[in-house]
């Protein structure tokens, strides 16, 4: 048996909502200067906009490209439906409608083309899990073997005789004085610099502490320049 029709109240309300839309943008164009089948072909044009804007949001998922063209073309339909209930002149069009139905052609020609070869976001390919890293086998140190037992000695010590005294002529000699430092000539006058600036300005020679502070070098070096200064 035929599965017998049901009346759908959606079909039938966007079947009217469709009719009325194609008729009020069939009339703007046609009022716009386009007549014979070039009015007819302006509905379709932007229903078919409409549609696949809208089914590039329901495949690739929300989108800027779609969103923008689905909105263009939601204007236009929604324009067209309020522009014919009175708020234009249509036996006077203005020149701004005109010029929008004049390049609407080439602006459903660029959505279109852009909705079917313009491909998506490409999907992020999940990498593989990371094999896991092998435990790490730690070496345990082995065990400290036992020390030997001390073997006790039962012999008796002998007597020792006493050490014979230490001549002074058997003493260590005396440690050599360390090398003096050497300080690079140009160090030595900068330092001189530093040390004449710091006496114009004080009245009083430079001691060793501010001359190793102005000049940022070890005090040893620093006693080095001094002994040169002086």
């Amino acid at each position: 048996m035929r599965p017998m029709l049901r009346p759908d109240a959606v079909l039938v309300q966007a079947v009217i909502a469709g009719a009325l839309s194609f008729a009020h943008l069939h009339d703007l164009a046609s009022a716009a200067g386009q007549s014979g089948w070039k009015a007819w072909a302006y509905p379709v044009s932007v229903d078919l906009l409409l549609v696949a804007a809208w089914r590039r949001l329901r495949t690739d998922g929300p989108s800027r490209l779609a969103w923008c063209w689905f909105l263009i073309a939601l204007f236009a339909s929604l324009g067209a439906n309020v522009a014919t209930a009175g708020f234009l002149d249509l036996a006077h069009p203005p020149a701004w409608l005109r010029f929008g139905i004049a390049g609407w052609p080439a602006l459903a020609f660029l959505g279109g083309t852009l909705l079917a070869h313009t491909t998506g976001a490409p999907t992020p390919v999940a990498s593989a899990p990371e094999a896991a890293a092998p435990a790490l086998e730690v070496e345990r140190d082995p065990a400290p073997e036992p020390a030997p037992a001390a073997v006790v000695d039962d012999t008796p010590a002998l007597p020792v005789a006493d050490p014979e005294p230490v001549t002074a002529s058997a003493s260590a000699p005396a440690p050599a004085p360390a090398p003096a430092m050497s300080v690079p000539a140009a160090l030595v006058a900068h330092a001189r610099k530093v040390a004449d600036d710091h006496q114009s300005r004080t009245g009083s020679p430079i001691d060793t502490d501010t001359l190793r502070a102005r000049l940022g070098v070890p005090a040893p070096m620093a006693d080095a320049i001094a002994a040169q200064l002086a």
